[in-house]
């Protein structure tokens, strides 16, 4: 989950960066056309104004007119040779009235944005006004946006960032709680018997066969602490003969299931398949698929279980005549915290694959299921010599 996490994370730094690049490179694109688009309509602003102050009573200014109307959008300043402004358009008035500072202001500002435009009055080159102008407001966002841009992205980030690290959260205290709860499930077993048995010598301390069976109990007791203490440190892997092993978890669980359901071990006629195992562990996640047949299998049918040796695998299919896994909980079985069941927390198959690919690097996956039929799941694990 924590690594998913990180996955995320990077994925939404990554898209984040690409929208960032691509909108500033785009929208650089998008100014400097608009800003040239600009430019040539204040420069034909500009000729028709000189047009107009320069024509004659038989010329006709209508086209002047009608392009000096049209340019409502962008600013402008008007100065004389000597700079001094005679002449403002699109600038706010009132603030022109009340603040005498605000044409300087702006014609500062205009200075900085863009080249002025020169007309030249009566054909001296002495006699000339410059024309200062500023961005029109469509130009102004178009080069703000990259910015706002940004900030919804990072705001984006941030929130599902957030809402990913709260779900992490939430799963880590669902991981817990389930841990706890599967304690205490492993232990309340043994533990139960050892309470019968107790009862039991107080009226009857002779009988040596309730020792036995205690010290069995005694010993599941140890065998689930151990399993748990194994648990997020690297345990200790050593050579096993498979076909054993398979055959000592089935014992144990065969004696606690219904008598109803038969076991079938297939090992295909070899005589021993060794790996390197640790087994509480995998003891631990044979024990889990068994106990998840049975419950599938409501009290009675077959549980199959074949053994495969092959040049750098060892493979175990483990087939229940179950009730089968639906497509759409195919994809979740592993899930910590799934469950089809009303008791339990859903951590059996979870721990189970954990185990299986982190510390023995294997596989465990459903080989296949249908409903109604059954399921079939698979353990593969490296050869000894592999």
């Amino acid at each position: 989950m924590f690594q998913q996490w990180l996955n995320w994370r990077s994925l939404l730094a990554i898209i984040a960066v690409i929208i960032v690049i691509g909108t500033i490179f785009y929208s650089r694109i998008l100014a400097g056309k608009i800003a040239l688009e600009e430019r040539h309509k204040v420069e034909a602003w500009a000729e028709a104004q000189q047009f107009i102050a320069k024509a004659t009573p038989e010329q006709d200014i209508l086209f002047a007119t009608i392009i000096m109307a049209g340019q409502t959008e962008i600013p402008v300043i008007e100065t004389n040779e000597k700079d001094s402004i005679t002449n403002y358009h699109n600038l706010d008035s009132l603030k022109v009235v009340r603040n005498p500072e605000y044409l300087q202001k702006s014609l500062r500002e205009f200075k900085k944005s863009n080249q002025p435009i020169i007309t030249y009055l009566n054909n001296e080159a002495s006699t000339y006004n410059r024309y200062y102008y500023g961005d029109s407001l469509l130009l102004k966002q178009v080069k703000y946006y990259p910015l706002v841009q940004l900030f919804i992205v990072t705001l984006f980030i941030l929130v599902t960032l957030l809402a990913l690290a709260s779900r992490h959260r939430s799963a880590q205290n669902q991981l817990w709680a389930g841990m706890a709860k599967e304690t205490a499930h492993q232990l309340g077993t043994p533990l139960s018997a050892l309470e019968g048995w107790l009862e039991m010598m107080k009226e009857n301390p002779a009988d040596q066969n309730m020792l036995k069976e205690m010290e069995k109990d005694l010993g599941r007791l140890k065998l689930v602490s151990d399993r748990f203490s194994k648990i997020g440190s690297k345990p200790h892997l050593e050579e096993h003969d498979l076909i054993q092993t398979i055959h000592q978890v089935v014992d144990y669980v065969k004696k606690r299931a219904p008598s109803k359901v038969q076991f079938i071990i297939d090992d295909g006629g070899q005589k021993n398949i060794n790996v390197l195992i640790s087994p509480p562990l995998f003891e631990w996640v044979v024990e889990n698929i068994l106990k998840n047949a049975l419950d599938a299998m409501e009290g009675k049918g077959n549980i199959n279980i074949q053994l495969r040796a092959t040049l750098s695998n060892a493979i175990i299919d483990i087939t229940d005549t179950g009730k089968g896994i639906s497509a759409a909980n195919m994809g979740k079985v592993f899930n910590a915290g799934f469950t089809t069941k009303k008791r339990g927390w859903g951590l059996g198959l979870t721990l189970s694959r954990r185990i299986i690919e982190q510390y023995h690097k294997g596989e465990l996956f459903v080989r296949q299921s249908e409903q109604g039929k059954g399921t079939t799941f698979r353990i593969i694990l490296k050869n000894k010599d592999s």
